[in-house]
């Protein structure tokens, strides 16, 4: 425990951005072949990638090192810091906690990792491990998914229950511990599936986000379900305090899959942004705006990305009746400023940047390219050479001039759409209002691993919370 307030927790968004730049990168990627391939006879585990991002450096634009996980098929998923800038909100305050753990579920698995990076940033090394017994026992769920740094605990998704199938929801680590507390949900009303969750901190709301059941999604998408609008097309809205839940929002069974939560970082703002992967009437992207009115909560469509026609022969075997490829938005992410959203479309190899000054007119101001299905765009550094994957998830920094993508999802996922196989990159984007634009030297090869979610040493535009404006 700190006597000092960590120098990394920022009470507001705009003191936030002020900070110094990052000069770390910690990146966890999914080994393929542990997943592919039962019968190999020692298969690896997944990684934590350390990327140095100091422009100083011999080593920048590398990886430096690599923690491996010593169990294969974890599938490291949506990881975040044990503690962050809600610790100074006053409802809650637990200011001598210091941002230097990463907890790092295993979606596949149950299991989770904490991870010290404190002795040595450039090398960090597993400090705990929660395996899915306890994890299952504790709470009363498994495939645990994203974590968030809350002010009286570490808050954690999961997709399904003890047994695999649904309800999924919400649970508790203790700060300091680590030690599961159980299930965060006293009355869960009709919610059943779960994915993402944030929330307006000082207005006590939480908010959360729908995908399916484990087994809805871990084999790849089921097609007779999409078809059916049987995966998520809900958000819900929970009094945080009584963790009970209060309200319903139905965005129509065509608009499957709402994933993807970002509300506004500026804790007076009640509004946020949420994507949705794919519309089954016509396979296009869409992202949403929830906001709170004199009518009290309400959500309205605010994008719509069309799918794009590409040559059959091009086209993984799920696509081929449709003759396109949708958009799939897979990841958002909103700047500390809420000026830019940054929407990552992982099917057709698109970051959009829109400027939402205005939350309900989002203007698109820039829009790069890098892989996508049949359109396999390469990136400046090799301009010849094709790229799969696509823009999948993507992190913003503090100052919001560094925008970090990788480019792969979700190990049965990516087989079901990127079939030939997906060879893991990570890229970086130079963004300022005038200019928008790949760094050209900036491009780390994954070698037999396919990287999935970025974390900067100091914190990000998806990682705090701020209780004042």
């Amino acid at each position: 425990m700190r006597w000092t307030i960590d120098p990394t927790f920022y009470p507001s968004a705009r003191v936030a951005m002020e900070s110094p730049p990052e000069k770390l990168a910690y990146v966890v990627a999914l080994n393929p072949a542990a997943q592919s391939n039962g019968s190999l006879e020692n298969p690896r585990g997944d990684i934590l990638a350390v990327v140095d991002l100091d422009p100083d450096s011999k080593t920048y634009g590398q990886i430096v090192s690599q923690l491996e996980m010593p169990y294969p098929g974890d599938e490291l998923h949506h990881f975040g810091w044990n503690a962050c800038s809600s610790s100074l909100c006053p409802q809650s305050p637990h200011p001598h906690l210091e941002r230097r753990y990463l907890v790092v579920p295993g979606l596949r698995s149950s299991r989770i990792y904490v991870i010290d990076t404190k002795p040595n940033p450039l090398f960090p090394e597993i400090t705990k491990i929660i395996e899915p017994e306890v994890l299952k026992k504790r709470t009363g769920y498994s495939r645990p998914h994203t974590v968030h740094c809350g002010p009286e605990g570490i808050y954690v998704s999961a997709l399904g229950n003890d047994k695999g199938e649904g309800p999924g929801g919400i649970f508790i680590l203790d700060h300091f511990s680590f030690d599961p507390l159980g299930m965060w949900e006293i009355d869960r009303g009709p919610q059943y599936y779960a994915y993402d969750f944030w929330w307006h901190i000082n207005q006590d709301i939480l908010i959360s986000s729908e995908w399916g059941t484990p087994p809805m999604v871990e084999q790849g998408v089921v097609g007779s379900l999409l078809m059916e609008g049987k995966y998520g097309h809900r958000l819900h809205l929970w009094d945080m305090r009584k963790r009970k839940h209060l309200q319903l929002l139905d965005l129509g069974e065509d608009n499957q899959m709402a994933l993807e939560l970002r509300p506004a970082h500026d804790p007076r703002k009640s509004y946020g942004f949420a994507g949705v992967v794919i519309s089954r009437k016509d396979l296009s992207a869409s992202v949403w705006l929830w906001f709170r009115d004199n009518s009290g909560w309400q959500i309205k469509k605010v994008i719509e990305i069309p799918a794009l026609s590409v040559e059959q022969e091009k086209l993984p075997t799920l696509l081929k009746p449709f003759g396109k490829v949708p958009p799939l938005i897979t990841d958002i992410d909103l700047s500390l400023d809420d000026k830019y959203l940054y929407v990552s479309c992982w099917g057709t190899g698109e970051l959009r940047k829109y400027e939402v000054a205005d939350p309900y007119n989002p203007e698109l101001v820039g829009c790069l390219k890098i892989g996508g299905i049949g359109f396999q765009y390469s990136h400046p550094k090799n301009p010849q050479k094709a790229l799969n994957g696509g823009p999948q998830m993507v992190e913003v920094s503090r100052d919001g001039k560094r925008i970090y993508l990788t480019n792969s999802l979700y190990w049965a996922w990516d087989e079901q759409f990127y079939p030939s196989g997906i060879e893991g990159w990570m890229v970086k984007i130079q963004s300022t209002p005038k200019s928008f634009e790949f760094e050209k030297d900036f491009f780390i090869e994954f070698a037999g691993f396919r990287p999935h979610q970025v974390r900067l040493q100091g914190g990000d535009s998806s990682t705090d919370s701020f209780c004042f404006p």
